[in-house]
């Protein structure tokens, strides 16, 4: 074991600097690819780090074996954005052709180093999923910037550099970081602006190498620069010219200026004949009906040929949804070329990432160098380490730390490159798990080992026939464990969360003396009520003697007694509304209680957002309701407990028709905020506006306070001049937003555009544009054309939103613009307009990290990584089904099953040990999962089993009882899942959600 002063000392280190730990996406233990038998060949490659390894391959594979060998090796997932390139015998840098043989292309293979760079640039780095990925983009806007290729003004340079030294050395110190910039050189001319890059630099305190990736790729991405390669080209005239192509199409600079762009879309051909390069546009009929053709004079016909293949590859790349298939070979000529694209599509390359969900892997990040080891030591264990002299190379990466010498080395030089034979290499130690405090994906399936014990079945089937087997006690018994978590629920706030807000007196007394006098009075109620409730069943399932009477075989008696008590709360009841108002008045007002509230949703023991269990109580009103009419509905008119059931059934549905009103304000504002946490560049969303009534409505005193009315928040693809891309779309009631992921700490989504709902209209699209599942929305100021994931989801978002567009016109007062001003109305830049760079621009580029630490896992997120959608009716119906009580899970692969806790709320099952623990151990996402019955072949041979599958993971839940199998399984999931084995819906009370009326949700249900 290595003794903490025996572990390599980086910069960072010795300023004091938090270890940083990023997450890859394979798994360990993972093989190179398969090569053909034959002779084996040593090919060097020279990572983005400047260390070279050496790879063995077999004389007769192709390129993709050796730039699979690559990427096994560095555990890359998203490596389709990189390729090798190499120096031919015609002294030209060209990449390798991954379907041809490698040996035929590199003709001395024991003389030539491949590196690997990054081939694609994105235009938004946001594309890019892993953290690793990133981190390797980073390193290559590093070697641009140093070998004169990124050209930016100083204000850029100096910042660029800023965000380099961050993740390097950490926090700024005047006399470490006047000395790193003295030693290691970032620009071709860095002493003239040391000065701006340590005022930068200082700027950047408490910053993550992996924030510095994305803040450093935030920044290059504006520059005009980024990404470009200039090849050398001369037009008609005979200027001097350079030509490039990126993700929009193929670009024209002179000098380091760029003159003109054609776009992929006004592109009708590329081809090159002897050494001219001739580009064909589409006829533009508003100007001429003949096509263009533009002519460019290279080097060589080589020089044309290689700038042609790339050419082809980003349009390929960026453009198509999938690998071009190959061609059929002709009999007897043969005419251009046969080249195509060979590998993944960037669309294939998220898909992959997104849907794969492979088990993450921790690792620690203190130097490129440090990283590869480590992986390697998890890939490939069983090679040994050869060590050979490599040449200096042109490129010399500043590094805070020498790397590791290598074991049984004891004279090796400081700073000598190390090389190793199919990136393996030995390790002094074995790699430790995850530290505390550094958590995987939200959105990982959990792996429970110890938390609960596994059941002999035989033990388990002998328990379960000595409980009562009528349906009323199973009703009692979900009473019973649905009351345990909302008693939970509850000391969330009056124990949890009143302790913090004492504690920091971050909140002002008349605050926390409201939420105490509204909250207390009701927990106290309860904790009665659970009492009351354990004893009848510990009673009814026959623990004493008095269950022989069968005086205690029923609930109504109870529920009647309690409800006619909990009548008397109606006041408390009432305040909650004025609870959750001014607990967001309060934070608006207060940055110290802001970050009050923001740390304690942190807490485990926070497991939903904050607001949701405000709610808690006007929502377990709905609860007590379905339970009772599910008792009057089981009961005979002549049985003994039905006239207690039906009694207390008419009390609770009076009090819930009082409360109805204040329970929708709730829910929407709630919903509101809980958005607002997850957007940025949005101003007065959950700021009251207007008052708008309906004259179809029913009930006549609703009104939601003025605020935006929430519909539909959900996943489309958006179609702009950069093709299909991502978006996340919010349905309000008289607008429609849509937004992209920032790869941020604080996971919130920017927005980018909002369309009125007044005066829009809605056209399928599918023929128009090629483009399956897609339609069109026309609105005053702008036509967006979208695509959804499949045929449903198209047809929930057209009913929705074309029912917003009726309650937009219906609403006398004109819609309020949620953007701030000026963003609404400027054509925003995703969709390739220019892109000014300016210093105060690259300086605001860090305001959407300033609040770090938000969690990852809400309704918004998984929507955006399942690829799917929700509306306010999927909320309310869910509140409805909430659910909790102990479930047997099993997994795949696993023989015994697991006794849990499981609570399933706000879609999402959470795991616990027992209902007395005060925090989950886990969570599942529920969203895109689908719901079936095991079938033969998988050998489940047990009654009331379940199967939960998305993708690659498999989970089996078994139930005690046939109602709490159709409770469980059918009864709360098939309202949001898909049903292949069997199917049952409880039609949800519409009613009082007539704000919300969705042909959709009317017809499946």
């Amino acid at each position: 074991m290595v003794e903490p002063a025996d572990r390599p000392s980086t910069a960072g280190h010795r300023l004091g600097a938090a270890d940083s730990f990023g997450v890859s996406t394979l798994e360990p233990g993972l093989r190179p690819p398969a090569q053909p038998a034959g002779r084996q060949v040593s090919i060097r490659v020279q990572m983005l780090d400047d260390t070279q390894e050496v790879f063995q391959i077999s004389q007769r594979s192709v390129g993709k074996v050796l730039f699979d060998l690559v990427c096994v090796h560095l555990n890359l997932a998203e490596g389709d954005y990189f390729g090798l390139e190499y120096q031919d015998h015609r002294k030209m840098t060209v990449w390798l052709d991954l379907l041809k043989p490698t040996l035929k292309q590199i003709r001395r293979p024991k003389n030539t180093i491949l590196r690997f760079v990054v081939k694609f640039f994105p235009p938004d780095h946001t594309q890019l999923l892993e953290e690793l990925t990133r981190y390797l983009f980073a390193l290559q806007i590093k070697r641009d910037l140093a070998c004169g290729r990124l050209v930016c003004n100083d204000t850029s340079a100096a910042l660029l550099v800023s965000h380099i030294i961050q993740s390097e050395i950490g926090d700024f110190d005047e006399t470490q970081s006047w000395q790193h910039l003295l030693h290691n050189k970032y620009l071709p001319d860095q002493d003239a602006i040391r000065d701006k890059i340590t005022d930068c630099h200082r700027q950047h305190v408490g910053q993550t190498p992996a924030e510095s990736d994305y803040q450093l790729l935030e920044i290059a991405r504006r520059l005009e620069m980024y990404g470009v390669r200039l090849h050398p080209a001369k037009d008609r005239e005979g200027s001097n010219l350079s030509l490039s192509v990126a993700h929009v199409g193929v670009l024209v600079f002179q000098g380091h200026t760029k003159i003109n762009a054609f776009n992929w879309s006004k592109v009708r051909k590329l081809s090159f004949k002897r050494k001219k390069f001739l580009i064909k546009l589409r006829a533009d009929p508003a100007q001429s009906a003949h096509h263009d053709t533009l002519e460019f004079a290279m080097a060589s016909r080589d020089c044309c040929k290689v700038f042609w293949k790339i050419c082809v590859e980003y349009h390929a790349f960026f453009r198509l949804f999938e690998e071009p298939k190959p061609k059929p070979k002709p009999i007897l000529f043969t005419r251009g070329s046969s080249f195509r694209f060979s590998g993944r599509t960037q669309k294939q390359v998220i898909d992959y990432v997104k849907d794969s969900e492979l088990k993450k892997l921790p690792f620690e990040r203190i130097s490129i160098l440090t990283f590869f080891c480590i992986l390697s030591y998890h890939l490939l264990p069983h090679l040994t380490l050869c060590s050979i002299p490599v040449p200096p190379s042109p490129f010399v990466f500043p590094f805070s730390s020498p790397p590791p010498e290598s074991p049984g080395s004891e004279d090796s030089p400081v700073g000598s490159h190390r090389v190793v034979v199919n990136g393996n290499g030995a390790l002094n130690g074995v790699p430790g798990p995850c530290p505390e405090g550094h958590h995987l994906s939200p959105l990982t399936s959990p792996l429970l080992t110890d938390a609960g014990c596994v059941r002999n079945d035989d033990e388990d089937e002998a328990r379960r026939k000595k409980f009562p087997t009528d349906k009323a006690y199973f009703i009692a018994k979900e009473l019973l464990t649905t009351e345990r978590t909302y008693l939970k629920d509850l000391q969330v706030i009056t124990e949890s969360f009143h302790g913090v807000a004492v504690k920091d007196e971050a909140f002002p007394d008349s605050a926390t003396s409201l939420i105490s006098t509204s909250y207390d009075p009701v927990h106290e109620f309860h904790q009665g009520f659970l009492r009351e409730v354990e004893q009848r069943l510990a009673q009814w399932e026959g623990r004493s003697n008095a269950h022989i009477k069968g005086d205690y075989q029923r609930i109504g008696d109870i529920l009647l007694k309690n409800i006619q008590g909990l009548r008397q709360l109606t006041v408390h009841l009432q305040k909650h509304s004025e609870c959750l108002v001014e607990l967001e008045r309060v934070c608006r007002s207060s940055r110290k209680a802001e970050a009050a509230c923001r740390d304690f949703e942190q807490q485990r023991v926070c497991y939903l957002p904050l607001n949701i269990f405000l709610l808690r109580p006007l929502h377990r009103l709905l609860h007590y309701k379905l339970l009772l009419e599910r008792l009057c509905k089981h009961y005979p008119p002549t049985h003994e407990d039905f006239r207690d059931c039906r009694a207390a059934l008419a009390d609770i549905s009076e009090m819930v028709l009082q409360l109805q009103g204040t329970m929708m304000k709730m829910e929407n504002f709630q919903k509101l905020l809980e958005l607002k946490k997850d957007l940025t560049g949005i101003d007065n969303l959950a700021i009251p506006g207007r008052v708008r009534r309906f004259s179809f409505l029913e009930v006549t005193d609703f009104q939601l306070a003025g605020f935006h009315e929430f519909i539909r928040l959900g996943c489309l693809s958006k179609l702009s001049g950069k093709g299909l891309q991502q978006r996340m779309f919010f349905l309000f009631s008289d607008s429609l937003v849509y937004t992209s992921r920032g790869m941020t700490p604080s996971n919130q989504f920017k927005v980018h555009g909002q369309l009125p709902l007044y005066g829009m209209t809605i056209r399928e699209s599918e023929e128009e544009w090629g483009v399956p599942h897609s339609f069109t929305l026309f609105g005053q100021r702008q036509s967006v054309v979208v695509a959804a994931s499949c045929a449903a989801e198209m047809e929930r978002w057209v009913e929705d939103i074309r029912m917003a567009i009726d309650l937009a016109e219906q609403s006398s007062s004109p819609s309020t613009d949620l953007l701030p001003p000026g963003l609404s109305d400027n054509k925003l830049t995703e969709d390739g307009g220019a892109e000014l760079e300016s210093e105060d621009e690259l300086s605001g580029s860090r305001s959407s990290l300033e609040r770090p630490g938000h969690r990852g896992n809400t309704t918004v997120h998984v929507c955006w990584h399942r690829n799917t959608s929700v509306s306010m009716v999927d909320f309310s119906v869910a509140v409805e089904n909430q659910l909790s009580g102990n479930l047997l899970r099993k997994f795949k692969n696993s023989n015994g099953w697991q006794k849990l806790w499981v609570v399933f709320t706000n879609f999402s099952l959470f795991f616990y040990k027992s209902h007395q623990d005060d925090y989950p151990l886990a969570s599942l996402p529920l969203l895109g999962y689908s719901v079936t019955a095991p079938a033969e072949s998988e050998n489940i041979h047990k009654d009331y089993v379940f199967k939960l599958h998305f993708k690659s993971h498999v989970y089996y839940f078994r139930t005690e009882s046939e109602y709490t199998f159709e409770r469980s399984a059918l009864g709360v999931l098939s309202s949001f899942f898909d049903l292949f084995g069997f199917y049952h819906y409880e039609k949800p009370d519409l009613g009082k959600y007539s704000f919300y009326i969705c042909k959709t949700c009317i017809k499946n249900a």
